[in-house]
């Protein structure tokens, strides 16, 4: 008989929550659990329709520790597959690339069908019982949405569920062509819930964020909650060579996927957890196919590389605190935090689930 989880893990209403305690972002245990009951059952965005567009174009990645390649197989088919060689674990794929016509392991010459059959081991002529035609890469999940593509190892909820909603609220037109532009890296020194955390609420925005805070409407920002995912918004108003004006839609996905919907702009987060209580957030940045756009995304990485240094600063901050053994749970603001709540409630459940 299993034991009953801890307090801690209960479900709470907003108007009484409190935060996640500190060991659950600290520590080797912490990463373990994450990747075992989060990383390991949910939906990973991976890459760009655009890196998959030829048979043989394939993007490597990770998710709960397991390496894979995501590639485009001869009959068309996006096949997320092990990118583990069943022999001795060498890698297939060590980067993305274009136009393979087989995956071949790079510490012994194993080849693959881009299907993820085995095709070839040299010189296994006398391994007495080897059957070349038995051996598979292991697959994982893989789904679209729009131009995204994203990857689940195990059983997860299923992607059309995470994202319901969000297609009536931006519009079937809205982000057709986008093309990619750049992607800005940063790894940072704290737990990936942490940034999440921060993510979630705008709480923070008039203290932290002194120039971003003068654009948005803070007291018409609201964040409003869905089974899966959450939308922070708030009118913006801004330069017509920066974001001009509109909406400022910060949709976050369960669990570390973000995409941040501006005027003539996408951005899309992942939040990568790294060992030592580390992350690596990647921005990627999509713009329509327009003239305007060929210098648009310098203006807007200044600007984001600004928002994105006051959000590590103080992140790492709060990473020091959590560990320093001095902080106990505290209460949650029920008007600014709800999404902060509705992350630590997933959060949560899903601990109890790998403890079950």
């Amino acid at each position: 008989m299993s034991n009953p989880p801890p307090p801690s893990l209960a479900g709470q209403p907003l108007a009484t929550s409190s935060a996640l305690p500190a060991h659950h972002y600290v520590g080797s245990a912490a990463e373990a659990l994450d990747r075992r009951a989060v990383f390991a059952r949910s939906w990973q965005l991976a890459a760009h329709r655009s890196q998959l567009a030829g048979i043989g174009d394939h993007v490597v990645t990770e998710v709960a520790g397991v390496p894979l390649v995501i590639v485009r197989d001869e009959d068309g088919e996006l096949r997320a597959l092990h990118n583990v060689c069943r022999h001795r674990a060498g890698p297939l794929a060590l980067c993305d690339g274009r136009g393979a016509k087989r995956l071949r392991c790079h510490y012994h010459g194993w080849t693959y069908t881009l299907d993820g059959r085995l095709l070839s081991a040299p010189e296994m002529d006398a391994a007495r019982n080897f059957n070349a035609a038995t051996v598979r890469l292991p697959t994982a999940h893989v789904a679209g949405w729009r131009d995204l593509v994203f990857v689940a190892l195990g059983e997860a909820p299923p992607l059309h569920d995470l994202l319901y909603g969000i297609d009536a609220r931006i519009g079937e037109s809205a982000l057709v062509g986008y093309t990619f532009q750049r992607r800005v890296a940063y790894d940072i020194g704290c737990d990936w819930k942490v940034y999440v955390d921060n993510y979630l609420e705008g709480y923070h925005v008039p203290h932290i964020h002194p120039e971003l805070n003068r654009m948005l409407d803070y007291r018409s920002y609201l964040t409003e909650l869905a089974r899966w995912h959450s939308l922070q918004w708030s009118p913006l108003e801004s330069s017509s060579d920066l974001y001009g004006n509109g909406d400022a839609l910060y949709y976050w996905i369960w669990p570390n996927t973000m995409l941040n919907i501006l005027p003539g702009r996408l951005q899309t987060n992942r939040v990568l957890p790294l060992p030592g209580n580390r992350c690596r957030v990647e921005f990627d940045f999509y713009y329509p196919p327009d003239l305007d756009a060929v210098g648009r995304w310098e203006r807007d990485l200044v600007f984001s590389d600004a928002v994105q240094k006051e959000d590590v600063a103080i992140c790492e901050h709060v990473q020091r605190g959590l560990a320093s053994g001095s902080y106990v749970a505290g209460r949650l603001n029920p008007k600014r935090e709800s999404g902060v709540h509705h992350f630590h409630e997933l959060l949560r459940a899903a601990y109890r689930g790998a403890a079950g």
